[in-house]
């Protein structure tokens, strides 16, 4: 199975994949980085790494560089995880007969590779766990913790044909500025700070396995990691609920009064509800202005004043500084930046 690709446009800020570039950097010499962030569409016109990063950039740079650097985890672990180990952790996890079993394998194979984490598996009525434990005081990767645990959701999800719902998410790292991100990632309640990073289900949620073919399995490959790292959720916070509802209206009906109404509460309760989600309507309206506006200068076929009336700004004046001010560039600069490429 190939899960859908997700249905909201999204991008992360170039913070959330900071811990990336920096291993990234230390398995390349500058020619091989700089050759590596270029071709993945990362730096704009001034040399600097553009402020949003979108999903086809991160695919991008994540195929580049597993083959470039011969590590499939690209220096995200101590130990470097050489080519094929993911066509492996695939077959193994693939003869599972039941989730709970096909995480059973996953740990056991990342506890033979990795030296400085330990995965243990706890198993109640109510609960299944996926927890990473440091050996002695091992540094915490902030992107390679996501990504791991990513992957046994996106394994899970491909196993049952269908995105698997996810209780819980806790980091062991402190909450980042960026930490609106983890919201893209995962269809569940993030927590940051906790004892360990750790993964939670309900079983009861789990359902049966599907059978999966060597193609089914080549496929899962050829596309890594886009059909595993973005989730295709749409309910799992209020703010994407309220992001998928913005998509679907014009920005003239895209106020705090409709979508409440639409959502059967009271504006206040929405209020409330999206601040305990860590954001605002309005940190929601604009994020999806900004992704939406990135992705039609990507395409080229709208001029820069019709994307700015179709995002709903009353001039393309104010549109150019709320850009630059999310991107850290200008419209126009993104945009030739990509038609360069």
């Amino acid at each position: 199975m190939t899960q859908d690709r997700p249905t909201i446009l999204s991008t992360v800020s170039s913070q959330f994949i900071e811990d990336w570039l920096i291993a990234l950097r230390a398995l390349c010499s500058d020619a091989q980085y700089k050759s590596l962030i270029q071709r993945s569409d990362l730096i704009a016109e001034t040399g600097q790494l553009y402020g949003r990063v979108t999903l086809d950039q991160i695919v991008c740079l994540y195929q580049l560089a597993a083959v470039e650097t011969g590590d499939e985890m690209m220096g995200l672990w101590s130990r470097p995880i050489r080519p094929r180990a993911l066509q492996h952790l695939l077959t193994s996890v693939r003869e599972a007969r039941s989730l709970p079993a096909a995480l059973y394998r996953f740990s056991t194979f990342w506890n033979l590779l990795l030296d400085d984490y330990q995965f243990r598996l706890t198993e109640t009525d109510n609960l299944v766990q996926l927890h990473l434990h440091p050996h002695d005081k091992a540094p915490v990767q902030r992107f390679g913790h996501m990504l791991i645990l990513k992957l046994a959701h996106g394994l899970l999800s491909w196993l049952a044909g269908h995105e698997v719902p996810i209780k819980g998410v806790d980091f062991v790292f402190d909450r980042p500025d960026f930490d609106q991100d983890y919201a893209i990632i995962f269809p569940a309640a993030i927590q940051f700070g906790q004892a360990n990073t750790c993964m939670t289900f309900d079983p009861s949620a789990f359902g049966p396995v599907e059978p999966r073919s060597p193609a089914d399995l080549n496929d899962f490959l050829k596309n890594a990691p886009r059909d595993w790292v973005f989730t295709s959720s749409r309910e799992h916070t209020q703010s994407l609920r309220v992001r998928t509802l913005l998509s679907q209206s014009d920005w003239s009906d895209a106020t705090l009064e409709r979508t409440a109404r639409v959502m059967n509460m009271t504006p206040r309760t929405l209020i409330r509800r999206l601040d305990a989600d860590g954001t605002s309507f309005q940190g929601i309206k604009d994020a999806l202005r900004r992704d939406i506006a990135i992705r039609d200068l990507q395409s080229g076929f709208k001029s820069v004043e019709t994307i700015a009336q179709g995002v709903g700004f009353s001039s393309a004046a104010n549109f150019h500084r709320a850009f630059q001010r999310w991107t850290g560039s200008t419209p126009t600069s993104y945009r030739r930046s990509f038609r360069k490429r």
